[in-house]
């Protein structure tokens, strides 16, 4: 690591854990500054090889203060720098969903141990500048309308296909691997629970996580899904924002 390694760290308030990360870098050999106004981020990035946002407690009864997180994630992605978020575990699905492009960034939940920050910070710098390869998500969907607006929401975070029947999904997934299949529940001809059926007894497609989409939002209905073991399910009412949220949740 060199010395020249610098890391910016916004804070909406200082305090003593922020001290202690500030001081645990230092001793790392980075160099480091604290900032907690939006306005002294402007020009950073040109020097500035991670950029850590420490996150206040209370930021979910804080609408001025998301407003600004969206505004400086926006800010250090345009630079072209890599961003580390330290928050609380118990907002962060609610926050992600209020702030979609913390998604792009690594999260990790506070109180984070000290022998977890330098390897984050060294990761961060290693993919600064560098486009993360995209994961990879197949939709299999009879509604082509549907699949194609999932798709849609989706594209920007991760590389999506779509096949609109069971069977041309069997076929895909033998030649092309992905990461995580969204599939739906109720179809004609080969249903969901078949397709899954088959794709656990296929050595190709066993290990990949399959997600279930469903428009039956009734206690029973989604007992009968869960019975079959998928590796989760998603309404099909449900917004972008909680589905992006929820894939980031599986796939990180």
């Amino acid at each position: 690591m060199s010395e020249t390694n610098r890391i910016v760290i916004f804070v909406y308030q200082y305090s003593v854990v922020v001290k202690g990360i500030e001081r645990n870098l230092t001793n790392l050999g980075y160099g480091v500054e604290i900032i907690s106004d939006p306005v002294d981020l402007v020009g950073k990035t040109a020097n500035t090889d991670v950029f850590i946002l420490y996150l206040p407690t209370e930021i979910l009864e804080d609408l001025a203060t998301q407003a600004s997180l969206a505004q400086i994630c926006e800010m250090i992605q345009k630079g072209g720098r890599n961003l580390i978020v330290f928050g609380e575990k118990k907002y962060h699905e609610e926050l992600v969903q209020r702030v979609p492009i913390l998604n792009a960034f690594d999260w990790y939940d506070r109180p984070v141990p000290a022998d977890m920050l330098g390897p984050a910070v060294q990761k961060a710098i290693a993919e600064t500048g560098r486009p993360k390869e995209k994961k990879r998500i197949l939709i299999v969907d009879d509604d082509p309308s549907y699949a194609g607006m999932v798709r849609e929401w989706i594209k920007d975070t991760y590389r999506a296909d779509v096949v609109i029947n069971g069977m041309n999904a069997i076929t895909f997934l033998i030649k092309n691997p992905v990461n995580l299949i969204l599939l739906d529940y109720e179809m004609p001809v080969v249903d969901g629970p078949q397709v899954l059926q088959m794709l656990r007894q296929e050595p190709v497609t066993a290990h990949i996580p399959v997600v279930f989409l469903t428009g039956n939002s009734s206690k029973d209905a989604v007992e009968r899904v869960m019975s079959l073991k998928p590796d989760g399910y998603i309404l099909k009412s449900t917004t972008r924002e909680n589905l992006l949220a929820y894939l980031k949740k599986k796939l990180g």
